[in-house]
């Protein structure tokens, strides 16, 4: 199934867009959660299946995103732009699950205080519904994208100031729930920094292997103070701010928890700004290891063995998600198409069988490879997989190309 290749850059596939006067992003899903008695919203985006009908559906990891409403937009286009399929991937193709909120400061909050170092303690009264929130996450919510949603078992939890605290509780008393955490400017103060304390004694017994944790602290003061000042600050002005860095040294200190970590102080952005940029850093944190590594060169370069810097790319990535990853059909298609354009006729075989090894149930991997045979003169071996094509997907092009083949064979 050929498609337009862009050369000098990797080929991407697109998919022709019906016209409309909206743009849908995702949708509303909703549940009825037994554990907080009330149902509960969420926003819900699934990647677009490129080219939907051709090629095999895939399944996504999971980020649960924390106060949904005010992330989702920023989160989703960014998942979105640094996950297209093509040669400057740098992250997975993933579901995006924004959590929205009915009760802030009861659901996000794992313990009661009375403790508000800012002034405003009316707002603490229906706090300390943390631990029922995450309990929701983990038997209701949790089971409920995956019942419907095509996902894997990697999952990622955002949050943003209480959002960040739930973040930071549920690593260190949840820590099997999710595989990554993002704790942005998280309120580590809350209950005269209980958690810190928490934390600080399990990092030390608890091990924390194969678990990521990305910590954010903003410029939140947004003065001329320094980070040494406002380590060693003791009032309520600096607190903030303050905890997040003995969070951070804590975390250091537990080198041998296991935990992959990295924390930033963003001194340009204060709390509200904070959320975009970190947001972005710790997605590219998390999944280092996933863009592939391979030059502009090596596209174009006839002798060069593509195939096996993919496959043995995508088994690196593999053990780190702990599932198997392959490398995508349409990213493979479009090399091969691309590869057939140069006539780098080894090299596009290579590609396209490739793709008949890892996804043997796709009707077009065996139409791909039997193009590249067609066009190689190799006609038996084309009506062949044409053949295999259709056995598995009636499609009107294929029989088309198929009935060609077999007349002029005559």
């Amino acid at each position: 199934m050929k498609k337009l290749i862009i050369l000098l850059l990797v080929a991407i596939t697109t998919q022709a867009q019906t016209p409309s006067t909206s743009i849908t992003v995702g949708h509303v899903d909703s549940l009825y959660s037994n554990i907080l008695g009330e149902t509960r919203k969420v926003w819900v985006y699934v990647p677009e299946e490129i080219q939907k009908g051709i090629f095999l559906p895939q399944r996504y990891p999971v980020v649960y995103l924390l106060d949904g409403e005010a992330h989702f937009y920023s989160v989703m286009g960014m998942v979105q732009q640094l996950s297209q399929v093509n040669g400057n991937t740098v992250l997975p193709e993933m579901i995006l699950v924004g959590i929205t909120n009915t009760n802030r400061t009861r659901d996000l909050t794992p313990t009661h205080s009375d403790y508000d170092p800012f002034g405003n303690a009316d707002f603490l009264k229906e706090s300390g519904g943390g631990e029922k929130f995450t309990e929701f996450l983990k038997k209701e919510l949790i089971p409920h994208i995956d019942s419907l949603y095509p996902t894997t078992s990697y999952r990622t939890l955002i949050g943003h100031s209480f959002g960040g605290l739930t973040v930071v509780n549920t690593l260190i008393h949840h820590t099997e729930l999710f595989n990554a955490y993002v704790a942005i400017d998280p309120s580590m103060w809350w209950d005269k920094q209980k958690l810190i304390r928490q934390a600080e004694s399990v990092l030390k017994q608890k091990s924390f292997q194969d678990k990521t944790l990305y910590l954010a602290t903003a410029n939140a003061l947004n003065s001329s103070i320094t980070v040494q000042q406002i380590k060693e600050d003791t009032s309520s002005y600096t607190e903030h701010t303050r905890t997040i860095f003995q969070l951070a040294d804590v975390v250091k200190q537990s080198s041998k928890s296991g935990l992959t970590y990295h924390s930033h102080y963003y001194d340009r952005d204060d709390h509200g700004s904070v959320p975009l940029i970190s947001t972005h850093d710790a997605l590219r944190f998390i999944f280092s290891y996933y863009k592939i590594p391979m030059e502009l060169n090596a596209y174009l370069n006839k002798e060069f063995d593509i195939t096996t810097v993919l496959t043995t790319h995508f088994n690196t990535v593999t053990q780190r998600m702990k599932y198997q990853v392959l490398p995508p059909e349409p990213y493979v298609n479009s090399l091969g198409y691309m590869s057939m354009s140069l006539k780098h006729w080894k090299k596009a075989k290579s590609l396209f069988q490739l793709n008949v090894k890892n996804y043997p149930g796709s009707a077009n991997v065996y139409d791909s490879l039997a193009d590249c045979y067609a066009a190689m003169g190799e006609k038996q071996k084309a009506i062949e997989n044409y053949t295999r094509s259709l056995s598995i997907k009636e499609l009107s092009h294929t029989k088309q190309k198929l009935e060609k083949l077999i007349e002029e064979e005559k």
